[in-house]
């Protein structure tokens, strides 16, 4: 895998035709949009600089795979400025709907707008490497205020903060939705005891997750091997409750650029029947983001 430079793109230029082909309707359930620059500026206190990803080059990416839909999430390089994703979902035809990350001082009428827009859920980072993670009460009150709209939290957190972080999630007025299986662990296997505690977390009805993201977490590299025994695992735990994305256009990735059709071809290795199909990449997002 080479290693992919400062300021060129994270994602492959020519991704595959893949070869599963998916179900009819099926979503993109964790994508993002950058920029451009010249119209929506990234935050200041950024920790990256992605090259310019518009909604244009996500939505041709979703007719090439095969996709009909997406849930576009606000990446930390835009900050609190969700402009760039609402402008995305505005103009999807009803065919997007968007995690935002907004600032506590947010109005209601800015919510409200966000939710006309087609924002169904914020996203609370605890990945101190990309961003400065808020007090907890910051977020207990957000998460009051986005309940009463019906959205959900996203959360995105490294393996090693999860038992600190698993009772405050638990007290939140919402459902939660995993990013990325809690970055598990992969060197030690489904086996060890920490991926063993997320799979019987997801036993609690309050938890969904992300079963996506293969390139970020391989350490054997593609076709991410390493990586399916935890999205089947998790699958298997809880069928009705999981979600897959491509994850494009990888932000902050450095390894590898990672091709998106052969991302899609994994799909079946992990959820091996159509029903399992069905419900990863169908029924569970409308369900959470269409209903």
């Amino acid at each position: 895998m080479a290693d992919i430079k400062t300021g060129d793109a994270t994602w492959h230029p020519n991704p595959k035709k893949p070869d599963f082909v998916v179900p009819a309707g099926a979503v993109d359930a964790h994508c993002h949009v950058f920029g451009p620059a010249n119209q929506f500026p990234y935050a200041p206190e950024r920790k990256y600089t992605p090259v310019d990803a518009p909604k244009e080059k996500l939505f041709a990416l979703r007719d090439h795979l095969g996709f009909s839909k997406n849930v576009i999430v606000q990446a930390s390089c835009h900050g609190k400025d969700n402009a760039a994703l609402v402008d995305a979902l505005r103009a999807s035809n009803d065919n997007a709907r968007g995690v935002a990350v907004v600032s506590p001082d947010i109005t209601d009428a800015e919510l409200e707008d966000m939710h006309d827009a087609g924002v169904r859920a914020v996203r609370f980072n605890f990945l101190k490497r990309l961003v400065d993670p808020a007090p907890k009460p910051v977020y207990t009150r957000m998460a009051e205020r986005i309940a009463k709209l019906g959205w959900h939290v996203v959360v995105y957190f490294e393996e090693a903060d999860r038992e600190e972080l698993v009772p405050f999630l638990k007290s939140l007025p919402t459902t939660v939705v995993i990013d990325h299986m809690g970055r598990p662990e992969i060197k030690a296997g489904v086996d060890n005891s920490g991926f063993k505690a997320f799979l019987d977390l997801m036993d609690d009805d309050k938890f969904w997750v992300k079963v996506g993201c293969p390139e970020r977490l391989t350490i054997d590299g593609p076709p991410y091997d390493d990586v399916a025994p935890f999205a089947k695992s998790l699958i298997q735990r809880a069928p009705d409750r999981v979600l897959w994305g491509t994850d494009w256009p990888h932000p902050n990735m450095k390894s590898h650029l990672p091709d998106d059709g052969l991302l899609v071809d994994r799909i079946p290795v992990i959820a091996p029947s159509p029903e399992l199909q069905q419900k990863l990449l169908i029924n569970n997002p409308l369900l959470l983001y269409w209903a």
